[in-house]
């Protein structure tokens, strides 16, 4: 489960995020942001409500777990649809996404994938 509070400060809306785990390399980050982990599978989450995005991220996330991917993307969009509101997802996704013991970083995708409308999440090896 994750929890829907989050404090808007940690997010500059519009822009980029990034987040790694302490114990990760900032090299891992780097060439996350850069795109050189294969991903293994996508999701988006366009046009969904925020309860029905929770539902759908928790799935994807467990999903990932049994097919022991270690680098999806997720897109969220980049919130010009909720007007004055700013990106809703994004803030949630960030918020939840660090919530997560599976997931070791995350970062904005490149512009071919998505952007600052989409993230890359590297997620834990399964052992």
């Amino acid at each position: 489960m994750v929890s829907d509070y989050f404090d808007p400060a940690e997010l500059d809306t519009g822009e980029e995020l990034y987040y790694r785990r302490d114990g990760v390399q900032q090299a891992v980050l780097r060439k996350l942001r850069r795109g050189q982990f294969q991903v293994g599978a996508a999701l988006d989450l366009h046009g969904m409500t925020v309860a029905a995005a929770r539902e759908a991220l928790t799935a994807f996330l467990r999903h990932t777990r049994r097919d022991r991917l270690n680098c999806v993307r997720i897109i969220h969009g980049k919130g010009n649809g909720s007007r004055h509101r700013g990106p809703v997802l994004k803030q949630k996704i960030n918020h939840w996404l660090r919530q997560r013991d599976e997931v070791l970083a995350f970062c904005s995708a490149r512009p071919m994938d998505g952007g600052t409308g989409a993230i890359y999440v590297l997620l834990r090896r399964q052992v």
